[in-house]
């Protein structure tokens, strides 16, 4: 199919100093928890984008000098040989597919507290960075970086942009952004320099211009210098000669670098779950820097729509779209757009289960994509399933349950070129999405389901049953080669202890769970949420009561609302909702009884006993797996090739069900499976030491 015309633009090559982008698809530089320590599984991850059709691909943070060690975080670095042949790995795939590599030359300053190097922090005026928060607590205060100190930075950057160009990468970053070293120097907040580089805006900006200058003397200009800068701070700063301190910054550097890349300051608005921001979000932040500079600018917003893509170009916001999450979830997106095929595109949900995986420290995950991370280690393409040759699809397969993961293993099964038969008991597929798409800010995460029906209804080897709630003896009559079992997990309605491990099942008036609540179950309020799952589903289920006019209180165990709503940026969001809808938030709390009046508290740690009103209970806590239907299956005389998968197996977020369809739909008939381990490289002294 032709390429739609009016995304004709998106597909124009750009000119960033003297290099060329093949078409304005940039995928910014974004984290992949893939370190140096596995160069091939890195390499294959932005090389599957490359062949997608991103004009320009770029890493993580890559840190220059062992003075920038971000450990436990992963990290990637560039600090000697041996880091140049890791990267080497990546720049080289990359280029095989016509695109651009580049490069986030980054230094952490207060923001990297160097627990392995030990090097003490360096900072301009030693002002710590976000010293409370948690992962970057730590009894370390930085140094201030007297005259010295500025000097060496400027050269680490240099030998690190040598290194950056003989490793192969065509754009070299400097990244002034997200409170790192360079963005230090620009917010008043940590610069309280009275030398050159602190004070005035024209000082402030002074080392971000000797760091671009130094970079592009230390490659002789022939590789591209990229500004990656966030403005949220500097463009709410009141200026006596500009709209702000960003118009400023902007004036003073709009011919230093080849591109500007521009962001937002913090994690939570800069990488925004779509529960509390729409696309697009930061246009209303990022949208002057075109009128005050002739450079290109790249910048974000979670672009999934071609259209929005168009709009953003044609109304001078951004000459190149920026995807980060939008091209993990979909490497191809571009490529789709240009075969007029947009109507595939896998798209982001914004649930930024990737987020989360940089906060983990492991490789990125994603909720669409099940193959992010696994393309080197497992052979995993997220467009390609190898088809089995004919003779070894053992017949057709019956996948019991309609859900996220049944919709994938059907999906990928059917890619495979078995016969497919899906059987969902409801009459709408999507399994827990039907009831949590519709919950407060969450109906872009009905986007696993309409991808998965939208691919198998073209598929003429799927066969989709609606409403077809089987038996034991149903499935066995079906008589499928194989049988895969996603019948998804039921939330129960059990307390726990101050160690939130579940207790028994409360018997009480009016106790609900989610489950009921999906069921249409009508909630008396005053309602009390007990949420110790701690992730978006208690708070979501608080928002939703509160939108239908009930009192609502959350309770919870944790020391904050939705505790592990902070690995993907939600949790302050969540908080200010709160706030916003006069929803009484409890933390560190437990519930130790309820008699359908009175709900009966205890705080975590003392056993204080406390008391609350409430007529209804929600308990968020505890979901429980493991499927009847299977048990009936595979007991004593049962069939042969049945397969337990999903939320049915294990329970877990969608991302979970979801690589569990997957891999379930890929392992299949398969007698072995081979797993990729991968290792870094050493230094070249070290190995010919090791040989003598």
């Amino acid at each position: 199919m032709p390429r739609n015309p009016r995304y004709d633009v998106l597909f124009q090559p750009v000119r960033i100093g003297p290099k060329t982008a093949r078409n304005r698809f940039f995928q910014v530089p974004h984290a992949s928890g893939m370190t140096n320590a596995a160069p091939h599984v890195r390499a294959a991850f932005r090389a599957m984008k490359a062949e997608g059709g991103w004009g320009v691909v770029s890493t993580g943070a890559c840190s220059i000098h062992p003075t920038s060690d971000d450990s436990p975080f992963p990290f990637a670095s560039l600090w000697d040989e041996a880091d140049i042949r890791s990267h080497a790995v990546m720049t080289e795939a990359v280029h095989a597919h016509g695109a651009l590599a580049a490069v986030e030359l980054w230094h952490g300053g207060a923001a990297a507290v160097n627990r392995t190097s030990r090097y003490a922090p360096l900072s301009p005026s030693g002002v710590p960075w976000m010293a409370t928060h948690v992962g970057f607590m730590s009894a370390a205060r930085p140094k201030v970086m007297d005259a010295a100190d500025i000097r060496d930075f400027i050269r680490w950057h240099a030998e690190a942009a040598v290194r950056a160009e003989q490793a192969g990468f065509d754009i070299l970053y400097v990244y002034a952004g997200m409170g790192y070293l360079p963005y230090q120097f620009l917010l008043s907040d940590y610069n309280h320099r009275t030398d050159a580089y602190g004070g005035s805006v024209r000082n402030r900006v002074r080392l971000v211009e000797e760091l671009i200058d130094a970079t592009r003397e230390a490659t002789h200009g022939r590789c591209a210098v990229a500004l990656r800068l966030s403005m949220q701070e500097l463009r709410a700063r009141p200026s006596e000669v500009a709209e702000s301190e960003g118009h400023e910054v902007i004036r003073f550097l709009k011919d230093a670098p080849d591109l500007f890349d521009i962001k937002m300051d913090y994690s939570a608005t800069d990488c925004a779950a779509s529960r509390y921001t729409p696309e697009g979000s930061h246009e209303p932040v990022v949208d002057f820097v075109k009128k005050l500079t002739d450079r290109p600018v790249v910048g974000v917003g979670r672009f999934t729509s071609p259209d929005t893509m168009v709009s953003m170009v044609k109304r001078g916001v951004l000459d190149l779209i920026g995807g980060a999450r939008p091209s993990i979830a979909d490497p191809f997106l571009p490529a789709k757009i240009d075969a007029g095929r947009e109507d595939e595109i896998r798209e982001c949900i914004g649930c930024n289960i990737c987020i989360s995986s940089w906060h983990d420290g492991v490789w990125v995950r994603c909720t669409q994509n099940p193959t992010a991370g696994e393309e080197w280690r497992r052979g995993w393409h997220p467009e390609i399933v190898s088809r089995d040759a004919p003779g070894e699809v053992a017949g057709e397969v019956l996948v019991v349950g309609g859900g996220p993961a049944g919709l994938e293993a059907a999906l990928t099964l059917g890619r495979r070129g078995y016969r497919v038969a899906l059987a969902e008991a409801a009459r709408d597929f999507g399994g827990r999405l039907r009831f949590e798409s519709r919950l407060p800010g969450l109906s872009a995460w009905h986007r696993v389901v309409d991808y998965r029906l939208g691919q198998l209804r073209r598929m003429e080897n799927v066969s989709l049953y609606p409403e077809s709630r089987l038996t034991a003896a149903d499935v066995a009559a079906f008589g499928a080669g194989h049988v895969v079992v996603a019948t998804g997990a039921t939330w129960q309605p059990v307390l726990c202890n101050p160690n939130e491990l579940p207790g028994a099942r409360l018997d009480a008036p009016r106790v609900y769970t989610p489950d009921d609540l999906a069921a249409g179950a009508q909630i008396e309020g005053p309602v009390a949420v007990f949420d110790y799952d701690n992730y978006y589903m208690g708070s979501a289920v608080a928002e939703a009561l509160a939108a239908q006019g009930r009192a609502v209180t959350y309770i919870t165990t944790a020391g904050a609302a939705a505790a592990w709503g902070f690995m993907t940026n939600e949790q302050p969001l969540v908080h200010a909702s709160f706030a916003a809808k006069g929803i009484a938030c409890r933390t560190l709390e437990v519930v130790t009884g309820f008699d359908g009046e009175t709900l009966r508290l205890a705080q975590i740690f003392s056993g204080e006993a406390r008391e609350i009103h409430a007529r209804s209970l929600v308990i968020v806590g505890l979901r429980q797996g493991g499927s009847a239907l299977y048990e009936a299956l595979t007991g004593e005389g049962g069939l042969p090739r049945v397969h337990l998968t999903g939320d049915a197996n294990a329970p877990g977020a969608i991302a979970h069900a979801v690589y569990q369809g997957h891999r379930t739909a890929r392992e299949l008939g398969l007698s072995r499976v081979s797993v990729g381990r991968d290792a870094p490289f050493a230094p070249r002294d070290f190995l010919s030491e090791a040989a003598q």
